[in-house]
């Protein structure tokens, strides 16, 4: 089992997109109450007085959409400020970076994911559940602007869908080639729309590297990253091509992190809540700091006995129903 020492925050549930693979079309969440979310300096404090005590050194944001939340730039620029801060990175859909990427830059962030799951503006609009006016145009904007100011490595998620987006498998590993960028396909899981998982499953990521392979060729990358996805390379691209295969090939014996919801939950994996802690209300109630960094102490230590795969497969319930940006990122 790997150390954990990277903390998943997420700044707020909300996003302004509704992409079906989160959640059914027409789904009508429970968002969080502003006054429950967890606040800038409790989001710090947690950071200082918690979890860099106990050898977290890489921290990513995520949502929601993350750059919804008011004060992003400063929750970055405090996080990148601190010395012990060794990874700092976002997940972002990317719809308002091209007006934020540089603030979030010069703020220290330098590491970002965005999610991008077709290059055809139709198809694109079709899996967010945009039904108005094109949101791809802006969001590859905001990907060329994050590439413009210096984001390295810049980083595209795609969640494949099969008879959705599994067509354009290899115009978005073609991304990789001529453009140092990190093309990151990643299975589809059973959140948040069951369903769209019951009737579309998911595809196998050693199908899409044979795809890909058949295509250019592919060959085992050196660059390794901070998560689980396995690093190829088409040979001679400038960027790589990752494979995040928590479907086919689990990957629980090597996993380094944990995550916090937006309303102060922390969570020790993705599909399970075993040992769950409200940090938030714990907080606000005035536990002593060390006795509830024992607390979190305590949830590291049974980490390496949860695994995700045994809610996948129903060992526990099956198909899970809460969506990414209320479990967190």
């Amino acid at each position: 089992m790997n150390p954990v020492d990277y903390l998943r925050i997420s700044l707020i549930d909300r996003c302004n997109f509704r992409c079906q693979y989160c959640m059914p079309e027409g789904a009508e969440l429970d968002y969080i109450f502003k006054q429950d979310l967890l606040r800038d300096e409790e989001i710090l404090t947690l950071i200082k007085e918690i979890f860099i005590p106990l050898g977290f050194r890489k921290f990513r944001l995520t949502g929601g959409e993350p750059l919804l939340r008011p004060n992003v730039v400063n929750i970055v620029k405090e996080i990148a400020s601190l010395p012990e801060t060794q990874d700092l990175a976002m997940t972002t859909n990317g719809f308002l970076l091209a007006q934020m990427a540089e603030e979030l830059y010069e703020a220290g962030l330098r590491r970002i994911n965005i999610s991008l799951d077709s290059l055809s503006p139709e198809k694109f609009d079709s899996i967010i559940g945009n039904r108005g006016k094109s949101r791809w145009q802006q969001t590859w904007e905001g990907i060329q602007e994050a590439y413009r100011v210096g984001f390295n490595p810049l980083k595209l998620n795609v969640v494949v869908i099969p008879g959705i987006n599994d067509g354009e498998v290899l115009d978005l590993a073609a991304l990789t080639i001529n453009q140092n960028w990190h093309v990151r396909f990643i299975e589809f899981m059973p959140i948040g729309n069951p369903e769209l998982f019951g009737s579309q499953a998911w595809i196998p990521s050693a199908d899409l590297r044979q795809w890909i392979s058949d295509r250019w060729g592919l060959v085992e990358s050196k660059i390794t990253g901070n998560g689980p996805a396995d690093i190829f390379q088409i040979p001679g691209a400038k960027g790589t091509l990752g494979f995040i295969s928590q479907m086919s090939e689990c990957f629980c014996d090597r996993c380094n992190r944990v995550r916090l919801s937006a309303d102060g939950w922390l969570r020790p994996c993705l599909l399970n809540e075993t040992g769950q802690i409200d940090l938030k209300t714990s907080l606000r109630q005035g536990v002593d700091l060390a006795e509830l960094r024992q607390r979190v102490s305590q949830l590291l230590t049974i980490k390496a006995e949860i695994n995700f795969k045994d809610r996948v497969s129903g060992t526990q319930s099956g198909i899970y129903t809460r969506t990414m940006s209320q479990i967190g990122g």
